[in-house]
């Protein structure tokens, strides 16, 4: 199989190179090429690199796939499926491929590859700017789309308890041809194995739902949602989020970040893509190695770092586990310069280890700890002041986190249920900390 897909950017679908994907058996492949009109400046002043490995030259451009990454440059793969969207690819691909053979009828019985999986997503809902168009000129659309001339088509909010059944068919392998048929192509690249979708708020504007598991032993969508207002709270630059009911079960509402409020289609890269690794390699990074890469790329470099900075003491100090480079992104500003994006995907999660996936430095390995954290503020250009200004925010927002959850509807016992990931030694070490500073300057001030 060889195709030739075409990528282009935003609303004005502006040509800014094709990819050549090519299969023979198992072995997969992908060239980048930048379109000759998106490298003349002449006629693209705005024009820019799409990631680092991709930079703004001439010719075709080569990316070697690991046997745990992408055949994809990061750009590119950063868009594709994630663990939920292609498990209702492959549901989609086994059920018809059945009634196939139940009717007699013709089906290509091929495995899926991975140029499958990335066309696979609606056009509509694909995170960030990048288009994929076919030979036929045609832009992938939701299966049941398809007659639409309406480009929306993620589905309202008031279709969320179908989207929620739908999904919880899937978990229960219960789901007929319709649910699949619903769920195609609404899957995202930002939230890992957990099931949801993404929809149009009440306000018009894309959101993530997400859904609770039925192998959920606490209120997880809940957890989610009171993390991402405490961060917001503690100063983070966050996205959106709330809970609405749909009968009774609890679903975070997630603001999509990668749109602008005209509608406009924003650039986005993980910060795998950022740092030119693969996301799903066996090799340890870390937050220092992100600095690194804001230093060069980034479009407000020293506030972006002490953000981050705030990010990981925030992390530390609710158990959030789960930041690895995918759960970090950044949003393209002005000839090739980023930013980071609001932050996602943060959870307290009260049963895990406390490590981080991201290590602080490589000397201090995945200790989740504010001692650590605190070796690396040189390092991030962070002073005593800021240490403790951001430290003390951080702590105040996090100390109300029961008052926050009740906010949220949240029982007793479902707080009772979080209350490791929020109450631990870290947290009785950072008081102590900003205690002691406290004392310091009050000491410096009388001298």
């Amino acid at each position: 199989m060889k195709r030739n897909i075409r990528v282009c950017l935003g609303k004005e679908e502006t040509v800014i190179g094709t990819f050549r994907y090519n299969s023979e058996g198992a072995r997969e492949s992908a060239i980048f090429e930048y379109d000759s009109s998106w490298l003349s400046s002449r006629s693209n002043p705005n024009n820019f690199a799409i990631e680092p490995n991709l930079p703004l030259v001439s010719g075709p451009q080569f990316h070697r796939k690991n046997k745990d990454g992408s055949i994809f440059h990061g750009a590119i793969a950063d868009t594709e499926p994630d663990g939920w969207g292609r498990k209702v690819i492959l549901r989609d691909h086994a059920k018809r491929r059945k009634e196939s053979l139940k009717h007699k009828t013709p089906f290509d019985n091929r495995p899926l590859n991975e140029l499958d999986f990335l066309l696979a997503v609606d056009d509509f809902s694909r995170v960030g700017a990048l288009r994929f168009q076919d030979e036929n000129g045609i832009f992938r659309r939701a299966p049941n789309q398809e007659e639409n001339k309406d480009k929306r088509t993620a589905p309202p909010l008031i279709e969320l308890k179908f989207l929620l059944a739908a999904s919880r068919a899937v978990e229960e392998n219960t789901e007929t041809a319709a649910d699949l048929l619903y769920l195609q192509g609404r899957g995202t690249s930002l939230g890992g194995m957990r099931p949801k979708c993404t929809l149009i708020d009440n306000d018009g504007h894309l959101s993530i739902g997400k859904f609770p598991s039925i192998r959920d032993e606490r209120p997880v969508t809940k957890g989610e949602v009171l993390a991402l207002q405490l961060a917001r709270d503690a100063g983070i630059n966050a996205a959106k989020a709330k809970i609405v009911d749909s009968d009774g079960i609890p679903v975070a509402l997630i603001r999509r970040f990668d749109r602008a409020s005209s509608g406009e289609r924003l650039m986005y890269i993980s910060a795998a893509t950022l740092l030119g690794v693969e996301a799903n390699s066996s090799e340890q990074h870390t937050y220092t190695e992100i600095v690194d890469a804001i230093r060069i790329h980034g479009a407000n470099v020293q506030e972006d770092i002490a953000e981050l900075w705030r990010r990981i003491s925030f992390s530390i100090l609710i158990t959030n586990t789960d930041d690895h480079l995918l759960n970090h992104g950044f949003l393209h500003t002005h000839h090739g310069k980023w930013q980071l994006s609001p932050a996602f995907d943060i959870n307290p999660s009260p049963e895990r280890v406390r490590e981080l996936k991201t290590w602080i430095s490589e000397e201090t390995g995945p200790e989740s700890s504010i001692e650590a954290l605190l070796s690396v503020a040189p390092y991030f250009r962070i002073n005593n002041f800021q240490v403790k200004k951001i430290l003390s925010e951080v702590n105040k927002a996090i100390r109300a986190w029961r008052k926050k959850g009740r906010t949220l509807g949240m029982s007793e016992a479902e707080l009772d249920m979080f209350e490791p990931a929020f109450e631990h030694s870290e947290r009785v070490a950072v008081e102590s900390i900003i205690k002691m500073k406290s004392k310091m300057k009050s000491k410096s001030d009388k001298g």
